[in-house]
């Protein structure tokens, strides 16, 4: 049914106009008496409808709170909850009890510490009490050098002293601090003495200063501690002491040209001859076969590196041309010796003669050819790697141990032909 309009306000009398107001507010009570209107709402009737109508105030919020979106701002959902200053206040508390927690658990911490540790200065009280000194390595290696020197001292606490002594030694600086008061000297005097197991012991100290270190060498030799080492190597000694003395001579003549010029001087490829022929010290045929292709694969490089870079004018390059091993080992019969030493059975051992061998074919080429129970061993160490080799190869290892020593019988074996 189609809406009846109320006749315009602009034809109604006054009393006309009167009248209506009065049905109006009439029909608003009875509207007001027959449906709930939440409190604080605004009514208002529709005079085109005749219907009354409602605005809420929630509406009335949204509506504002959409225009203000509308415009950039943004909602406010309840602007009068939060104030600035709650939020203030409530950040501060926040941080206090964030600080209040931190600082539980760093006490707690601390407390942990405190039970695993112990404060330095109750530690050097009580090693005060108990007449203990923290000491320095220089003051470590003093003491022990004076041990080993007094007369005083027994033979176990001489060798005592020298076995503590080669810890500290093995590195650099500890090294060259045994220099400046007077120790390394004190323990090559010890290659003098008659009580084997103090040659051995400092031949053991000697051998670990000596190692990489040019400043120990070049001392040892003006202290004549190669000519002691030779001696002791040329008598008849108790193996142990020979292993030490030859492990302290190979320290001291590795990359260092000048000792190896004394050594040969000295008839050093005679002692070592001697030596390995030796049937009591055949244990010690291997490093010295081993230290022979050291100083031949030395010379070599050192040699190979001055004509890369155009250089054959350094003090050491000289030093290292006046060392004349090669032919001093074809002298001695080194040839026949390492072709000998290839009837080894252990394979390390043939693998460190077969690696001298190739470094001294320039020089003994005509020697090997010439030794047919040289040839009868290649041939017999050939037959025997193949088999290696091929099992090797069934296991999935295509570069073998067993696989590389064949190579080099190979190698040496077509060199020969």
């Amino acid at each position: 049914m189609a809406p009846q309009h109320l006749p315009s306000t602009r034809m109604a009398s006054p009393g006309m106009l009167l009248g209506l107001l009065l049905t109006s507010c009439l029909t608003l009570c009875l509207s007001c008496q027959n449906s709930a209107v939440p409190a604080g709402s605004h009514v208002r009737m529709n005079l085109q409808t005749g219907v009354n109508e409602v605005k809420l105030q929630q509406e009335d919020k949204f509506q504002n709170n959409l225009k203000g979106f509308k415009r950039g701002r943004r909602l406010d959902i309840n602007a009068n909850t939060y104030t600035s200053q709650d939020l203030k206040s409530a950040l501060a508390k926040f941080k206090e009890g964030t600080e209040m927690e931190n600082s539980k658990d760093e006490l707690a911490r601390q407390a942990t510490v405190k039970q695993l540790f112990r404060p330095i200065e109750e530690l050097k009280k009580e090693f005060d009490e108990l007449n203990v000194v923290l000491e320095t390595d220089m003051q470590i290696m003093v003491r022990l050098i004076n041990k080993f020197n007094s007369s005083s001292s027994s033979l176990e606490e001489k060798v005592a002293a020298l076995f503590d002594l080669e810890y500290y030694v093995h590195q650099m600086d500890n090294a060259q601090d045994l220099l400046s008061f007077g120790g390394l000297q004190v323990v090559i005097n010890g290659l003098n003495s008659t009580e084997p197991l103090v040659k051995e012991y400092a031949a053991f100290v000697l051998g670990a200063a000596f190692s990489s270190n040019p400043k120990v060498q070049v001392e040892a030799i003006e202290g004549g501690a190669l000519q002691k080492l030779l001696v002791i190597l040329a008598t008849n000694q108790p193996l142990p002491a020979k292993k030490k003395v030859l492990f302290a001579l190979c320290s001291l003549l590795r990359h260092f040209p000048y000792a190896q010029q004394q050594f040969l001087k000295l008839g050093g490829l005679q002692v070592l001859r001697s030596l390995v022929q030796e049937k009591s010290a055949k244990v010690l045929a291997v490093r010295v076969v081993t230290l022979l292709y050291d100083l031949v694969t030395e010379k070599m490089f050192a040699e190979e590196e001055a004509e890369l870079t155009q250089d054959s004018s350094p003090e050491k390059l000289q030093q290292y041309r006046q060392v004349q091993l090669l032919p001093g080992l074809q002298e001695q019969g080194w040839c026949e010796i390492t072709a000998q030493l290839l009837a080894l059975p252990e394979h390390d051992a043939r693998e460190k003669v077969l690696q001298t061998l190739g470094a001294l074919l320039t020089t003994c080429r005509d020697r090997y050819r010439q030794d047919l129970q040289l040839s009868r061993t290649l041939g017999r160490l050939q037959a025997e790697y193949q088999a290696l080799a091929s099992l090797e190869l069934q296991e999935g290892e295509d570069d073998g141990y067993f696989r590389e020593l064949l190579a080099s019988i190979n190698s040496l074996m077509k060199e020969l032909r």
